[in-house]
Formats: structure tokens, C-alpha cells, sequence
């Protein structure tokens, strides 16, 4: 399995993902303005299902905002009951308005 690697387009949306045998098996989709980093979802492909995928796209996000100093809008359910859950974890990054 690939690590979780990071596509933007010149309009900085896109998405991280992971290939596995050349195929897109998890994808979190999210778009940067300025300094936010907007995450709209995330989607694992239901043969990659309780492998941790999911998480693995959630920490790479997050050290990509920390590294860029961006605040996170969590649209994705997925993320936003993560920073729900561990408000402690996430606090320095997650925007929460």
C-alpha cells in the first residue's frame, strides 16, 4: 500500500488520497483559501473498509495544516466527529464556529 499523498490544482482544491495496486481506494476531498483548509469528505472504497484508512487521511491533513499554519472547516462528518471527540487533539487547528 501507498502512503497518503497530497494532489492540488492551481485553484489549491483536491484531494489526499491512497493508491493501492494503481487504484484510489481512500480519498478525503478538500479545497485551501488563504489560510483554511475546507474538508468536504471523506471516502474509503468498502473493500479497504476497517483498515484505519480513513485515519491515515485524517493525520496527514492535519500535520498539513499544522505545517502550514492553516485552520481547519470541517464539512466532512467524518473529520468533524473526530474533532468533536478529541477537542483537545485538534483545538490549534480546528475552526469551529
Amino acid at each position: 500500500m501507498e502512503k497518503v499523498q497530497l494532489e492540488l490544482d492551481a485553484n489549491r482544491h483536491g484531494h489526499f488520497y491512497i493508491d493501492e495496486n494503481n487504484e484510489q481506494i481512500a480519498e478525503m476531498v478538500i479545497g485551501i483559501s488563504g489560510n483554511v483548509l475546507t474538508v468536504y469528505h471523506t471516502e474509503v472504497l468498502p473493500k479497504a473498509e476497517g483498515k484505519g484508512l480513513a485515519k491515515e487521511l485524517l493525520n496527514a491533513m492535519v500535520s498539513h495544516a499544522r505545517e502550514n499554519n492553516l485552520q481547519v472547516i470541517a464539512l466532512c462528518p467524518y473529520v468533524f466527529a473526530q474533532f468533536k471527540r478529541h477537542p483537545d487533539e485538534y483545538k490549534d487547528i480546528w475552526k469551529n464556529e
